[in-house]
């Protein structure tokens, strides 16, 4: 039996929604046949454009503040080296207090807090960790803290900048080239390359450490946003290198055992390092965790203390970032001394408790120099300061857990290609010893406290309201 033949009311139905799809699918058509012509899409792209410069430019004058600060601590340590125990627990008491009291999100390195904020999908958690006021507060904090003389860098922050200025343009899912989790990786990436004229340092940082546990996804967001910084850079600071030129190099296979020891001790010494800072963001035993927990401004000011007396029995050598120790240790014109490593690393750690403002990633790389310099001891010396650079990759590798970011930025703030084989050998020796000794990255470590903390805030602020409300 034949079915019956369709009723005019529901064949003209099946016709209209026909007729609307075929309008739908013209549409769809024209718009990506010619997205040229497409104001819109210009618009965004005008803004995508706008925010990855803007996020270089801040972190090149963070740059030029920050190298100011350094100098400006280096001539009052010069003319009254006393005054650091007046200044470091003065400067680290009042960077705790305001960070605690106006700006809770800018507190210690910046990169837990880029994470945590890719990790989550509520708005209010992600503003508690990533927006305008907190880069802006964060670059002062930080700079605060460099004239206080804590040993402190600017690339974690500079990550927190990048992702924060590019999560502005995040908008509607409608409206936007990319998802809120790719701007924040290409604004990470970007304040990398633009900090240190590091731009496949940028590249690899935000692949490697931003997506270590999500997919990558090949798009040209990331890669845009680092150009345009990487433009900006170029334009305001010219074409320069980190620590210059450093054209020493090992040769095969006579550099096989400078790879080795400093792969194993800075991937040993990396990881025991991280591992002591993951614990110790934890809370610390007896009084002084009570004293860190309960009186947070008085703790950092002994933290402040600490950090003074021991650059002042070092001679000053382990204030600020240590930039200008490695470079000179690198051109040859000064040499590290044996307890410079165990110095600077102590100093680190005392900042890191103080939880103010700035990261670990530019001091770490002056470990690493220390490190080498220590190695070079017990090798013959026509290495020079290839083991240095070396070093600087295994702690760095160790530290963070990144080889590839960690032998490609060395490799570009050094501008030395002929170490690229050792290098790339160094950091997967460091890397494999480091993930003995600490199983867990350590900014994924902190971003996961982290992220808890702001949705902790969140929560207590709705309920607040509430509360009001009834």
């Amino acid at each position: 039996m034949e079915p019956p033949p369709p009723s005019p009311a529901r064949g003209e139905r099946r016709d209209r929604a026909a007729d609307r799809a075929l309008r739908q699918i013209a549409r769809g058509s024209r718009r990506y046949a010619l997205p040229w012509l497409s104001v819109r899409r210009w618009t965004l792209r005008l803004k995508f454009v706008g925010a990855a410069l803007l996020a270089g430019l801040i972190a090149i004058l963070f740059a030029i503040g920050a190298e100011l600060a350094i100098e400006t601590h280096a001539g009052v340590m010069n003319a009254a080296p006393w005054l650091a125990l007046i200044i470091a627990p003065a400067g680290f008491a009042l960077m705790a207090w305001l960070s605690r009291r106006w700006f809770p999100g800018a507190m210690g390195s910046g990169i837990p807090q880029t994470i945590a904020a890719m990790d989550t999908e509520d708005g209010r958690v992600r503003k508690k960790l990533l927006s305008l006021r907190l880069a802006i507060a964060k670059v002062f904090l930080t700079l605060g803290g460099l004239l206080s003389g804590a040993s402190i860098g600017r690339e974690g922050p500079s990550v927190q900048i990048g992702a924060s200025v590019m999560s502005m343009i995040a908008g509607k899912k409608i409206r936007r080239l990319a998802s809120s989790q790719d701007l924040m990786v290409a604004g990470g990436g970007a304040g990398v390359a633009a900090a240190f004229n590091t731009p496949l340092g940028g590249i690899m940082f935000a692949i490697e450490e931003l997506c270590r546990y999500r997919a990558f996804k090949a798009n040209s967001t990331t890669l845009i946003a680092v150009i345009f910084a990487g433009l900006m850079s170029l334009a305001v600071l010219g074409n320069y290198t980190y620590f210059g030129r450093t054209p020493a190099a090992v040769s095969w296979p006579d550099g096989l055992w400078p790879v080795l020891l400093c792969g194993a001790i800075g991937g040993l010494l990396g990881g025991g390092f991280s591992r002591l800072l993951i614990v110790s963001a934890r809370g610390l035993p007896g009084r002084l965790g009570e004293l860190s927990s309960s009186r947070p401004v008085a703790f950092a000011a002994l933290c402040g203390l600490g950090t003074a007396l021991i650059g002042l029995a070092t001679g000053g050598l382990t204030y600020g970032t240590g930039y200008a120790e490695s470079k000179a240790a690198l051109e040859g014109s000064a040499t590290l001394p044996v307890y410079f490593l165990l110095a600077k690393m102590a100093v680190i750690w005392l900042a890191f408790l103080s939880r103010i403002p700035g990261g670990v990633f530019a001091p770490a790389l002056a470990v690493g120099a220390g490190l080498g310099a220590n190695i070079a001891l017990l090798l013959p010396s026509e290495h020079g300061s290839a083991i240095l650079v070396l070093g600087m990759v295994g702690f760095l590798a160790g530290m963070t857990q990144t080889p590839i970011t960690a032998f490609v930025i060395v490799m570009e703030m050094t501008a030395n290609h002929q170490m690229l084989l050792p290098l790339m050998a160094t950091a997967v020796v460091a890397h494999a010893f480091s993930k003995t000794v600490a199983p867990m990255s350590l900014y994924h470590a902190l971003a996961f406290p982290t992220l808890r903390r702001a949705e902790a805030e969140v929560a207590a602020e709705a309920a607040a309201r509430a509360g009001t409300a009834r």
